[in-house]
């Protein structure tokens, strides 16, 4: 047995359980061995069912005596029932609603049953607990303290998996280990055989624990090897030096309708810094809602286009990408040579100034406007994904190409769309800037943005008053909309965020709550605010409609506007004060604070109100720290401390196990990683020395930079 060698070449596999390894994605010895448990049973803290009390939080281990299926008496619910014998007594477990667990369980099975005892009529009994078939071997806890317990599917269960795995672990001898020995040393670490023997048969918990640590470590110390060795190759790249006189760039800064914060000025002097390096900039400006990055983006687009070169402004949506074509214009108007804007959309294509009338923009064509890029008639181009197209070329015949790439909500782009910009037709490197207003944990920050220079606008502008924001009970509906209409009656505006478009099935019992946009905006109209202009706005909407929507609101001819979470990037209508939000707990955090964001445009005194349908203790938990954290920075601390991978830092979304997740509470984890990886860079750029980090390295950056 090898580490490569097929599974299929070594156990007996049945049809079924094959399909089930295909979909786990296991096919050789190495990917079992790397399958690790999700958490484990301890032999050391069952009871026997002698000894069991109303209130036990435990496992029990017993044979089944009996199993049957039957209903409720009232309300005629399908139930399945068991009892089970350890020696020492016997305790029923029951499954409300599972008629068919009766039928996965039978008579004489060796089960390990985990839940909270409760005592009833009959004596103790488990309700609803998780279970799982056991040996005889392992009932009796023999030979092994430990049970680890793996995800499963239909076909492969936890014992199968336990049985296939333990005797896999005589290959692990036969896998390098890729971390320098030194490392491992120097943090404590085991090597990499004995981390697999301690996570798959651990003798005491804190075997599994030293094993999950080492791997922890390693998933982020190989992201940030990548990361780190991604930047030098990059500062390898040639660039086009920005020369922008500060001269020039103060009295175009000074012309803004406002004045910057400290934090804004920092990032524009830091970014005029990097654009006269010799090598490309490559910046993360991370800002909470409303902070302003869009004026900074602004001030660095000046710097390029004085110099003479391209511009590539990337957002993820049409509505957002309209909203700064608007923007630029709206800045860039003031200039003498005024520069001329593009706006490339799957569905809109457009031109400033217009022939017609300089002081609008115009309708064109995708080709005319393509051909005014490529010949550097249009030194700025603001677009979604449709700036990625083979079609779209900078480098004009007049000299200028393209010197800057903006990507606006980065993270919603996958790194091969934006790797796409980040190379110029004439083969020079364009700076790069990366904005979010997704608050992102410093240690998620340090190891998914390696390598990037971090700035953080941790300021609002001047002026901006913050949300007051408070969580509404069912009765208090009334209050709610009272509030809506009091400001509406002051000359302002309101949003109304719901979580579907449509009505949803009735037949699904849990759906019935959500609220839809369409029923809602004509629930309101007809009941609560007739006297109003109501509009709708979603994802189902085409482009049109949207932004005639959308223009209606922003010239306050509609007072309120009920939307889905579509709005939650970039939307700008300062005399939007007020939000009430259907449904809270079906949004993510960042969702929420994002939305939250629509309100503080303006100097108006902004309100956010929430409605809940769950009022479990999690929905609430959630709930009061949404309200209680002072910005969004320290709500995802508080969601990384408190959920793992969280919502904002999204495990999944940055291709992170769950496992490098957890090692992403530990600040310290994290920065002994990227010490480590720097000096290992630094001092061997090209990995020369470390042919299996290099390995690993690549690997890494297949399944985190796609």
């Amino acid at each position: 047995m090898t580490p490569r060698s097929q599974i299929a070449e070594n156990f007996n596999i049945n049809p079924r359980q094959a399909a089930a390894l295909k979909k786990l994605g296991l096919k050789t010895i190495e990917d079992l061995l790397f399958y690790f448990p999700t958490r484990y049973e301890s032999f050391s803290e069952r009871k026997n069912i002698v000894s069991l009390a109303e209130g036990d939080k435990t496992t029990v281990f017993g044979e089944v005596l009996e199993a049957n299926i039957g209903k409720t008496w009232k309300k005629k619910m399908a139930i399945s029932e068991i009892s089970i014998g350890d020696n020492t007594g016997i305790l029923k477990a029951v499954w409300f609603h599972q008629p068919y667990m009766a039928k996965i369980i039978t008579i004489g099975d060796k089960i390990a049953l985990t839940g909270k005892v409760s005592n009833g009529k009959g004596g103790l009994y488990m309700s609803n607990p998780s279970f799982e078939k056991i040996t005889s071997y392992e009932a009796l806890g023999e030979g092994a303290a430990i049970l680890p317990v793996y995800p499963e599917t239909y076909g492969i269960t936890s014992r199968w998996l336990r049985f296939v795995i333990q005797k896999s672990l005589i290959a692990a001898k036969d896998i390098a280990d890729p971390i320098p020995p030194e490392i491992l040393k120097k943090y404590k670490l085991p090597s990499l055989k004995s981390a697999l023997i301690y996570i798959q048969k651990p003798n005491k918990l804190k075997d599994a624990e030293a094993a999950r640590k080492r791997f922890a470590f390693e998933e982020v110390f190989f992201i940030q090897m990548a990361r780190l060795k991604q930047r030098q190759e990059r500062q390898a790249d040639h660039c086009l030096k920005l020369n922008c006189p500060p001269e020039e760039l103060n009295e175009f800064v000074t012309s803004f309708p406002f004045q910057l914060t400290e934090a804004q000025k920092k990032a524009v002097a830091a970014i005029q810094a990097d654009v006269r390096k010799e090598f490309p900039m490559s910046r993360l400006l991370e800002g909470d809602v409303g902070s302003g990055k869009t004026a900074v983006a602004i001030a660095a687009t000046f710097m390029a286009v004085s110099s003479g070169y391209q511009v590539a402004y990337m957002a993820p949506t049409e509505i957002l990408a309209a909203q700064h074509f608007s923007s630029f214009i709206e800045y860039f108007s003031q200039l003498k040579f005024r520069p001329k804007i593009g706006l490339l959309t799957s569905s809109d294509c457009r031109k400033y100034p217009s022939k017609v009338n300089p002081q609008e923009a115009t309708k064109i064509s995708k080709a005319q406007l393509l051909k005014w890029v490529e010949n550097g008639e249009i030194p700025i181009l603001i677009g979604t994904h449709a700036l990625i197209e083979d079609k779209v070329k900078f480098c004009g015949k007049d000299g200028s190409s393209l010197a800057l790439v903006i990507i606006d909500e980065q993270h919603r782009f996958g790194t091969a769309q934006r790797s796409s910009l980040a190379k110029d037709k004439s083969g020079k490197t364009p700076h790069l800037l990366s904005m979010t207003a997704t608050p992102i944990p410093r240690t998620l920050a340090l190891t998914i943005y390696g390598d990037l220079d971090l700035t953080l606008l941790d300021q609002l502008p001047e002026g901006r008053k913050p949300v007051i924001t408070k969580i509404f009970q069912p009765e208090e509906r009334e209050s709610a909309y009272a509030t809506i209409r009091s400001e509406i009656e002051t000359g302002r505006q309101a949003y109304i965020i719901c979580p579907r478009v449509d009505e949803p099935d009735p037949e699904k019992e849990m759906a019935i709550l959500a609220k839809s946009v369409k029923e809602e905006a004509k629930r309101l109209k007809e009941k609560i605010f007739p006297e109003f202009e109501i509009d709708i706005l979603h994802g189902k909407m085409l482009p049109k409609e949207k932004e005639e929507a959308l223009l209606k609101f922003k010239e306050n001819k509609s007072k309120i506007l009920v939307a889905t979470s579509v709005i939650e990037v970039g939307i700008n209508v300062p005399n939007a004060t007020i939000i009430l939000i259907e449904g809270a707990e079906r949004f993510g955090l960042a969702q929420l604070h994002q939305l939250r964001g629509r309100v503080i445009r303006g100097r108006h005194q902004p309100y956010c109100l929430v409605f809940a349908e769950s009022r479990s203790q999690k929905t609430m938990e959630r709930l009061k720290a949404f309200i209680s954290a002072k910005n969004g920075f320290e709500l995802a601390e508080y969601d990384l401390a408190i959920r793992g991978s969280g919502e904002l830092g999204g495990g999944k979304q940055w291709g992170i196990s769950d496992l490098g997740m957890e090692a992403l509470k530990n600040l310290k984890m994290v920065e002994a990683a990227r010490t480590e990886a720097q000096k290992i860079i630094a001092n061997d750029p090209k990995l020369k020395n470390f042919p299996m980090l290099l390995k690993k390295i690549e690997a890494s950056k297949r399944l985190h930079f796609e």
